[in-house]
């Protein structure tokens, strides 16, 4: 297994205005060359953005969702051949008769997706949009990678590491004044799961007058933090390093005697 170098890209959203989200983010992920300073030739393997990233957290499903030939995934699609990475972020997605808020992992050669499965009700998620059923791991770069979206990280049994991932990437919209939740459970989710974290946040004011302070984080399997983007508005670098996860699993194999269990569907 290789390392696997992150991108996080905390920004401000414009309210239910893809074109100029994707023109703003656009601007921040081509600094990455030259902030790369731990990757070879400024070589970055993965590429994460907010929930929503196009449009902000909104609850009108119906005007904002995109399809699958929409102009979102093909952008997703040429920023993954340029930097020749997988990037990955959430927007509302229409697939026949049912919107998900949708998490898209893209590569240059394939697309896989993970639909969230716990809607934040307090905001009408649940009335808009269409859970998911299955926790979704994709493999990159020989990395499992576990893909989540926000109001997600309050379910830790929906997480388990039952050795079948090393990294686990949560996207949000998480707003401020719940933000010690945020960074608390993050690094409770890497620690419980011998798995390193990634939390991508949002910063700035939705239209809901949410205010949002970012604090993305990389974290590593051992709860140590590797990288906090406090509330600047950047596209930050880190390198998760294969050996040393490898080297603590080994060191420290508590798995072995965790609890058995089975995760019941709806």
């Amino acid at each position: 297994m290789q390392d696997l170098t992150v991108c996080l890209v905390q920004c401000t959203l414009a309210w239910e205005q893809p074109e100029r989200n994707r023109q703003h983010i656009e601007q921040l992920i081509d600094t990455i060359n030259g902030n790369a300073k731990d990757c070879t030739e400024g070589r970055v393997d993965l590429i994460v953005l907010p929930e929503m990233f196009n449009t902000g957290f909104s609850m009108s499903g119906q005007a904002i969702a995109e399809t699958a030939d929409g102009p979102t995934l093909k952008w997703l699609q040429e920023q993954a051949r340029k930097f020749d990475c997988a990037i990955a972020g959430s927007i509302a997605f229409r697939e026949q008769e049912h919107i998900t808020n949708r998490l898209l992992f893209v590569t240059p050669e394939s697309t896989a997706h993970y639909d969230k499965r716990h809607l934040f009700r307090m905001a009408g998620e649940h009335e808009v949009y269409h859970p998911g059923s299955d926790p979704q791991v994709v493999t990159w770069r020989e990395w499992r990678i576990n893909l989540q979206v926000c109001y997600d990280l309050r379910f830790p049994v929906y997480s388990r590491n039952r050795e079948h991932y090393d990294l686990m990437l949560y996207v949000a919209n998480w707003p401020e004044k719940r933000v010690q939740h945020w960074r608390a459970l993050l690094i409770a989710r890497a620690i419980e799961n011998q798995a390193c974290v990634v939390g991508v946040n949002r910063i700035g004011r939705d239209e809901n007058n949410h205010n949002y302070s970012g604090d993305s984080l990389a974290i590593s399997a051992d709860g140590s933090l590797m990288l906090d983007l406090a509330d600047s508005e950047t596209a930050a670098i880190t390198t998760f390093s294969a050996e040393d996860l490898e080297a603590y699993r080994r060191r420290f194999p508590f798995h072995l005697d965790a609890d058995n269990y089975s995760l019941a569907s709806d």
